[in-house]
């Protein structure tokens, strides 16, 4: 227990406290956009798939924003644990050079992401009753849904400058929208605190909308006009749910598993450089957070998880 630690929000931690924890008290694990950093979940995912632990006694939602996004859509294939090495294993191998185009990298997601979700699986995934997957993406809107480097990039200064006065502010630059699995919405679709879209997986779209979420601005080009969504250019999902940026939990009793590589929660992405930026009390309520310790990624090379900066720190020596 010295490599993690776990906290528990003040309902979630009455559950625990009053009659322990078991799997059948999960409704839903949270998958934040961590970028290269969600490999320091994959053990602790792998371990939950193979155990099958979680969807026992009820469907369980599994809500991924990016890297998030990318790790869940492997729980849901024939054999989950295969796609999810495979995921990994291709991931870590892609290699990018300094030609790279925002163009590029998009094909190169393209190719990572038909590594490990075939065609042919779709319709099984679709059909799962073990889990929901719902896949956490954004709409851009005016200048940041431009493909021209300069405009985007005059964008998303706005979009920073804007959001340290208010968060809200985000919403004029970016619609939340979510792409869901199973017979009707997550239950936080449904809240009256939500404010975005919701739009249902097909086999169609299943694909691009995994991908659109992880398609960070200025690094990756945008995903356009996805099918049985609003037309528009679509983009990574953290740039509004970052970390935990609203409730997942329906009832009281609910919990929200949440495995992040830090202890500090973000919001939103332009939220990572403002440190006071944290979710209020009442979105953790029901959230069960299993994080790193210091003194385990103080081991790990380089003193570091790895991040989107190795991209460019090794980018010569792949």
């Amino acid at each position: 227990m010295d490599s993690i630690k776990i906290k528990a929000g003040r309902k979630a931690y009455r559950l625990i406290k009053d009659g322990g924890f078991h799997f059948d008290q999960v409704a839903g694990y949270f998958g934040p956009a961590a970028g290269p950093r969600w490999l320091a979940a994959s053990g602790f995912d792998l371990a939950l798939i193979k155990h099958g632990v979680l969807g026992r006694s009820r469907p369980v939602s599994l809500i991924g924003a990016s890297a998030g996004a990318w790790r869940f859509a492997a729980w849901v294939q024939p054999e989950p644990e295969k796609s999810y090495r495979t995921l990994m294993e291709k991931y870590i191998t892609t290699i990018y050079t300094r030609a790279d185009t925002a163009a590029t990298v998009l094909k190169s997601l393209h190719a990572i992401i038909d590594s490990y979700l075939e065609d042919d699986a779709l319709p099984f995934a679709m059909a799962g009753r073990q889990y929901r997957l719902a896949v956490l993406t954004v709409r851009s809107k005016h200048l940041v849904a431009s493909e021209l480097k300069v405009v985007q990039a005059l964008g998303i200064g706005l979009f920073f400058l804007s959001n340290v006065l208010n968060r809200q502010a985000m919403h004029r630059f970016f619609e939340r929208v979510v792409f869901y699995q199973g017979p009707k919405p997550p239950p936080f679709c449904l809240a009256k605190t939500f404010r975005g879209k919701f739009v249902p997986l097909t086999e169609v779209n299943f694909k691009y909308a995994v991908m659109a979420s992880g398609a960070i601005p200025l690094v990756v080009g945008g995903v356009k006009n996805i099918f049985g969504a609003p037309k528009g250019v679509y983009r990574d999902g953290g740039m509004i749910d970052y970390h935990i940026n609203q409730s997942y939990a329906a009832k009281d009793n609910d919990i929200i598993l949440f495995f992040l590589h830090q202890e500090r929660i973000v919001p939103g992405w332009m939220d990572k450089k403002l440190k006071r930026r944290r979710p209020s009390d009442d979105l953790l309520d029901n959230v069960l957070m299993v994080h790193l310790s210091d003194e385990f990624v103080q081991k790990l090379p380089y003193g570091k998880v790895p991040d989107r900066s190795d991209f460019k720190t090794f980018i010569d020596d792949p």
